[in-house]
């Protein structure tokens, strides 16, 4: 984990014993490295920018934003929350269990999946190899006859 601010080293230092404090943290040191980005170039080139929030002096605050990088250090998930509006890290820890569980197992993960709950065998598995890869999947029946929505349990 790194972190991108629009501050400078210095305030930094000051607002992280806030943020510890607030997250009864206090007396130790955030467990993350921060990117002082003052300039904001590099805001700026990851679309960081919010324009409907400004501070004081009219200067457009930086939005909230997470990206997942992957070991292929490829983009796996960008999102961006407006400046007024804090992050879920629920939602992050989730897509980064879902992300390393796919990884590793040809299933995806359905809407609101949580570890340890049922997963999708992706389609590119033929019916015959998930009945050997997934002994225990079930295929749901959906209007339109198609065989598509199959449930497995979570591989480990």
């Amino acid at each position: 984990m790194i972190a991108l601010s629009c501050d400078t080293v210095e305030d930094h230092k000051g607002w992280s014993k806030d943020v510890l404090k607030y997250g009864a943290k206090e007396g130790t040191e955030l467990p993350y490295p921060i990117i002082a980005d003052k300039g904001r170039e590099l805001a700026l080139k990851f679309g960081m920018i919010d324009p409907a929030e400004v501070n004081a002096a009219g200067i457009a605050l930086s939005a909230r934003a997470v990206f997942i990088i992957g070991p292929d250090r490829k983009l796996k998930l960008s999102i961006l929350y407006p400046a007024t509006t804090g992050r879920n890290f629920h939602e992050i820890l989730r897509v980064i269990d879902s992300l390393q569980l796919t990884a590793k197992h040809k299933v995806a993960t359905p809407v609101n999946w949580q570890v340890g709950q049922e997963c999708m065998v992706v389609p590119s598995v033929s019916a015959e190899d998930a009945k050997t890869m997934f002994p225990k999947h079930k295929v749901v029946e959906v209007p339109s006859g198609k065989s598509y929505v199959r449930l497995t349990p979570q591989p480990q």
